[in-house]
């Protein structure tokens, strides 16, 4: 079954390419059909197997020869990837499937993020009832979570970052953290809770602060360099999904020694 996640994964990262390129123009992602962004020319079916066509055509448009960006076959393959470890830690069911979503949710976010500096609305303003909703409705399993604790991850995620943009904003005079990235944190508490909100919280900390520091290190840059929170958002929330809770009790047990 590993395998057929594997493949499926693959299928739907070629559709969220599609919205990674379509959403921040407020694009329609159903139509018209995928075309080249520079001769125009559409893309043929056979032309659009997830990585097998890339391959084929040497990352380039069978048309006019433009190059292809290698972030399309990325995707793709990040999209299987993690669609066989769903399969792989909570088998085939509701649970998995809401599970993928999120992830191949998390994956758009992460892109469009690091292309355009926002993070849609249209994702994350709905996926806040959405996930809401699904506590009433879902087995409460790791990672997914009950009614009540949805409630209070909605309001630990969302006020916990309104607090911190207020803050640095109240101190340093300008906006440092974007209303994106509030709704986004928000959302991850509506399907999480608030232990996903913490693992989320501390994971993006740690992993921005480290890749912050290497681009000023790389680059030289000053200490006021923009970088986007939202994809160390979604890495942390990704990291939930997987091995978030099994490390929250390791680590709450630990603290009790």
């Amino acid at each position: 079954m590993e395998w057929v996640g594997f493949v499926f994964g693959m299928v739907i990262g070629s559709f969220l390419n599609v919205c990674i390129y379509r959403l921040p123009a407020s694009q329609s992602i159903v139509h018209p059909r995928s075309c080249c962004p520079q001769c125009g020319h559409l893309v043929r079916a056979y032309d659009n197997i997830p990585v097998l066509s890339y391959l084929l055509l040497h990352g380039r448009c069978r048309d006019c020869g433009a190059r292809i960006s290698p972030r399309y076959p990325l995707v793709e393959l990040l999209s299987g990837a993690f669609a066989a470890m769903t399969v792989v830690r909570f088998g085939v069911g509701w649970t998995a499937a809401v599970v993928f979503v999120l992830v191949a949710t998390f994956l758009v976010i992460t892109f469009i993020d690091i292309d355009h500096r926002i993070i849609p609305d249209v994702i994350t303003l709905p996926g806040i009832p959405t996930g809401l909703a699904a506590s009433f409705v879902l087995d409460p399993a790791p990672p997914l979570v009950q009614p009540l604790e949805s409630l209070i991850g909605i309001l630990a995620g969302g006020g916990s970052l309104f607090l911190v943009a207020w803050g640095y904003q109240f101190i340093t005079r300008r906006e440092g953290m974007g209303g994106g990235d509030i709704k986004l944190l928000a959302m991850i508490g509506a399907f999480f809770g608030w232990p996903g909100v913490l693992f989320t919280i501390f994971t993006a900390s740690l992993t921005g602060t480290l890749a912050g520091m290497a681009v000023i290190l790389r680059q030289r840059a000053d200490m006021k360099l923009a970088v986007p929170f939202g994809p160390f958002l979604a890495i942390g929330a990704i990291g939930y999904v997987f091995i978030g809770p099994e490390t929250l009790a390791w680590y709450l047990q630990w603290m009790k020694h």
